[in-house]
């Protein structure tokens, strides 16, 4: 396909996250932001407690774990089950569409992960180049 059969078929598609006001864009920035894939890669493993997920999602404050959880509970890639149980209890796991995204995310950090010999290279000449930045 050239890029002129390209384009065409972009532009028919419903949603084009290259277009400024696609709904996409939202859920493409909650699933790639550092929080969200980290997250959804967390949950990959099966349903966690909230403070479970937030010690294997090293870093992540309580609040931005909790703002992460409530958008991709939106978007519909998590579902958050309260247990009526004292004390309270909260299990997050993904759904059938967020496990399809974390089993594509975690094709992408497992790459990342298996080539930052390249990457930290890359940038030792990167900042030799430039000065030792």
């Amino acid at each position: 396909m050239d890029t002129a059969q390209e384009r065409t078929a972009e532009q028919e598609l419903p949603y084009n996250v290259f277009a400024k006001a696609c709904p996409s864009r939202g859920t493409l920035e909650h699933v790639t932001g550092r929080w969200g894939a980290l997250t959804l890669g967390a949950l990959s493993d099966g349903s966690l407690r909230f403070n479970e997920l937030r010690r294997r999602v090293d870093g992540v404050s309580e609040k931005m774990l909790s703002q992460t959880l409530h958008a991709l509970e939106r978007d519909g890639l998590v579902l958050r089950e309260a247990q009526p149980t004292n004390p309270p209890r909260v299990d997050y796991e993904l759904t059938p569409l967020g496990r399809e995204v974390a089993t594509r995310l975690l094709g992408l950090i497992h790459f990342v992960e298996g080539r930052m010999d390249d990457v930290l290279e890359a940038r030792e000449r990167y900042d030799a180049a430039r000065g030792g930045l």
